[in-house]
């Protein structure tokens, strides 16, 4: 039975991280390393992840100074020992079957890299009615991973250390967005990959201190930096992909005048919120054609999102703080 890896960076997350634990040590599929990366947490999570290590030998806790998410995810990559790896947000919980039902995607379809395209939130707690095993190339994987038609993060997939290891794979980019660069760069340097529709990863939306709640313009620029450098980056260079890249940025442009717009910074950010309308605007019609992936709804809201860029946001923030606000799962 290969080992397998599950890297968790932990900050600030002391209200869910037993729940986190928990899910990770009563997996079906026991033969695990558990690395849980201490990223210098102000709260009670060091001294919980010294106390599961105590209980679980399969558990290698790691304490270092605050560095972020992108260096405290690099530490467990440095230090894993498993064939395979999986990276966990500290604040999010998995469902028992989990690395169980990845691992089988990947033996099933012999590939370097699993993905299942759906997951539970706080929200959203159906689990799909129909399962299936599905061998994807590298081109389609990394283009849906762009557009999104999964979930971005890493955290919803299983990847080959020696393929991570080989192309020297790593979070290292100084940018929000990092998980949306390493999926689709291990996407394109697999074989092909295994793909499944089971909910096993519960994602948290209900977490006050993440940067889905907290808005951040930062977060926004980051992310825009980000997905230019894997336009520039990325060794998958075909027109279906390459369209991919640029939806994604016209698409963090609307991010980017989102933030703008939520954070009440419109004189303290005006020529960065100039440059987005004149942006969305300008590159709406090339995208409209380009994103085949898009059916005739999924384009209507582009053209609305595009024509009334400010409304839309606006819209959004009202709909993003409602369903906020009705999320009371622990």
């Amino acid at each position: 039975m290969d080992k397998v890896s599950i890297i968790v960076a932990i900050y600030n997350s002391e209200k869910f991280l037993r729940k986190n634990i928990e899910s990770i040590i009563n997996q079906t599929y026991k033969n695990l390393e558990i690395i849980l990366v201490d990223d210098g947490s102000p709260d009670g999570c060091p001294a919980i992840c010294d106390e599961y290590a105590a209980k679980d030998d399969r558990i290698v806790v790691i304490h270092k100074k605050n560095g972020g998410t992108c260096e405290a995810r690099n530490y467990g990559l440095a230090r894993m020992t498993g064939e395979y790896v999986s990276i966990i947000d500290g604040d999010d919980w998995l469902e028992p079957d989990y690395v169980e039902y990845l691992m089988n995607l990947i033996k099933k379809t012999d590939s370097d890299m699993a993905i299942t395209d759906h997951i539970f939130t706080t929200r959203d707690r159906e689990q799909v009615k129909n399962d299936s095993i599905e061998t994807w190339t590298n081109e389609d994987t990394a283009t849906a991973i762009i557009y999104p038609r999964f979930a971005i993060g890493p955290w919803n997939k299983m990847y080959k250390v020696s393929m991570l290891k080989e192309h020297n794979l790593t979070f290292s980019v100084p940018w929000s967005g990092e998980g949306l660069y390493f999926s689709c760069m291990a996407a394109q340097y697999s074989n092909h990959v295994g793909v499944g529709h089971k909910k096993i990863y519960n994602y948290r939306l209900n977490n006050a201190g993440s940067g889905l709640t907290h808005y951040r313009v930062i977060m926004g620029t980051n992310a825009l930096a980000n997905i230019k450098n894997i336009g520039k980056v990325s060794v998958i260079r075909t027109p279906k992909f390459m369209h991919a890249v640029q939806w994604h940025i016209w698409k963090n442009y609307n991010y980017v005048l989102f933030l703008i717009i939520a954070t009440n910074s419109q004189q303290e950010n005006k020529e960065l919120y100039d440059d987005c309308l004149k942006n969305i605007r300008k590159r709406m019609p090339r995208v409209l054609i380009d994103s085949s992936y898009f059916g005739l709804k999924g384009k209507m809201r582009m053209l609305m999102q595009g024509l009334m860029p400010v409304a839309y946001a606006k819209r959004e923030l009202q709909k993003q703080r409602d369903a906020l606000a009705k999320d009371t799962m622990e």
